[in-house]
């Protein structure tokens, strides 16, 4: 089967940890569209989701960065993160080892992805499991791509690494949703953290939304860490959606959140 869902959405661990202190309107539609994007996915009736995230230094370090990497286990554990912050209870969430494995084989002709036998989950990962898969019962497998550890994986290959991913997907026989998570502009840990540049936010969703390739991958990380700050460099996940889906994009949802510390998405992407 070929891949049947793509789409991205916002990470941050405040959008679970800080609930309680964001504009309940705000918040309340912004976990609306959340919810749509689950619904979305179970009506395609995907057998496994694909999330690609921006890992956070819980599984790969300065001693060991790949550009990108991919679980390839039967479960994957978390939160790294103290539950009573995250507000997400500890989940061990299925994983299929044999369907990461045959994905790898064949992205491996293409882009030079590692594999983890061991994954733990930090809220790249588990805050968009929390809210697009609450009972546990659509295995996972997790991605990730370098954006935190300069030298930053480019945004041509991040591309690629979409592309890989789609010729990969579509040549199993499993049906296969791709969701990329993260921030676009923000500063975290910083003392500009709740800065927000709607500016950069909106004019990149564009870009995504209209699958301009070109567009999406000409910005230099210096461009990036002046007007998203460093959490804007996780734009690469969604990148690699838009490579993937190669489709136009649909905002559902997108409004700057600032306890959340971050322009909060929720889009998908057209197949073809």
């Amino acid at each position: 089967m070929p891949l049947v869902y793509a789409g991205v959405c916002s990470h941050g661990p405040g959008i679970t940890g800080r609930a309680e202190r964001a504009d309940p309107q705000v918040r309340d539609a912004f976990y609306s569209a959340y919810a749509q994007m689950a619904e979305d996915i179970r009506a395609t009736g995907a057998d496994v989701l694909i999330i690609v995230a921006a890992e956070h230094f819980a599984n790969f370090f300065m001693d060991n960065m790949p550009a990108f990497a991919m679980g390839m286990a039967d479960w994957y554990e978390g939160p790294v993160e103290d539950p009573d912050f995250i507000k997400i209870p500890f989940r061990r969430a299925p994983g299929n080892k044999d369907l990461s494995l045959r994905l790898i084989k064949h992205m491996l002709h293409f882009v030079d992805v590692a594999f983890a036998e061991e994954w733990r989950m930090d809220h790249g990962v588990i805050v968009p499991l929390h809210f697009l898969a609450p009972n546990n019962d659509l295995p996972i497998i997790p991605c990730n791509i370098n954006c935190q550890g300069p030298p930053l994986t480019p945004l041509s290959r991040a591309w690629a690494f979409g592309k890989a991913l789609r010729q990969a997907c579509d040549k199993q026989p499993e049906k296969i949703a791709l969701v990329g998570t993260g921030g676009i502009s923000h500063w975290p840990a910083t003392p500009d953290s709740g800065k927000i540049n709607e500016d950069f936010d909106r004019d990149f969703m564009e870009r995504w939304c209209a699958t301009d390739g070109a567009r999406l991958t000409d910005y230099t990380d210096a461009q990036v860490y002046e007007e998203a700050g460093q959490g804007g460099f996780e734009i690469r996940t969604f990148v690699s959606v838009a490579g993937a889906a190669q489709g136009r994009g649909t905002v559902h949802f997108m409004e700057p959140i600032p306890i959340f510390a971050t322009s909060c998405v929720v889009a998908s992407k057209a197949l073809s």
